[in-house]
């Protein structure tokens, strides 16, 4: 499902007489259908530059970068997109949204744009808000006026909306309770039952033992270590 090959990066400093500063070179890894795998390594190794590799943030130097076989590094704009829309879901630690849309309706909206009936996605929207302990009296208001908390626990259900082939994790349960904790876990052991295959970060030693079922160490990707 996730299948990485030689994939490399550099970033082109512009404001510094174009100086190329290599980030990330050799990347190689495969995830298959209910499988999670954890990247590890050092602040500053690259893991959160390889998720962005893979959602098709960042533009691989080279290598392939196959999401059920789109090559996410030789991808069409619109290619992505419907990929991001069908295949690929992507919860980051920061919620962005379009300011005064309701929350029920942002979590809503992955639903909405593969086609689900408007009341079937909210009935969903609102058992995963619930599940994430965000009170209804909330439900209509724009998530931009949330606590980060909150906002996060939003992020996460909107992630988990549709029932995406394939998954990107990053930190999902920073700074989270110890029972909304464990509700993201669920939600991750759930989505592996169902055969998503899925790349997580998670600076929470416990959350990653309970679901990762093996680790990458992206130091190992480093020109550095390849030298």
């Amino acid at each position: 499902m996730i299948k990485l090959d030689n994939v490399s990066k550099s970033f082109t400093l512009h404001n510094q007489g174009s100086a190329v500063i290599p980030v990330m070179t050799g990347a190689s890894l495969q995830v298959d259908p209910g499988e999670c795998v954890g990247l590890i390594g050092a602040s500053g190794a690259g893991k959160s530059t390889l998720m962005r590799l893979i959602y098709g943030n960042y533009l691989a130097a080279s290598g392939q970068i196959l999401i059920n076989g789109v090559d996410v590094a030789r991808a069409q704009p619109r290619e992505i997109l419907a990929l991001r829309r069908d295949t690929l879901g992507y919860v980051s630690q920061f919620l962005r949204v379009v300011p005064r849309v309701p929350t029920l309706d942002v979590v809503a909206d992955p639903l909405l744009v593969v086609g689900t009936p408007l009341e079937e996605a909210r009935d969903k929207a609102a058992t995963l808000l619930s599940k994430l302990n965000i009170p209804q009296r909330l439900w209509g208001l724009s998530p931009t006026t949330f606590s980060g908390g909150e906002q996060q626990r939003v992020n996460i259900a909107r992630g988990f909306a549709h029932e995406y082939p394939a998954l990107l994790l990053d930190e999902p349960t920073a700074s989270l309770d110890a029972r909304n904790r464990e509700t993201v876990l669920e939600l991750i052991s759930g989505a592996k039952d169902r055969g998503a295959a899925i790349i997580g970060i998670f600076h929470d030693e416990a959350a990653r033992a309970a679901v990762c079922d093996r680790f990458v160490d992206v130091s190992d990707f480093s020109p550095k270590a390849a030298a």
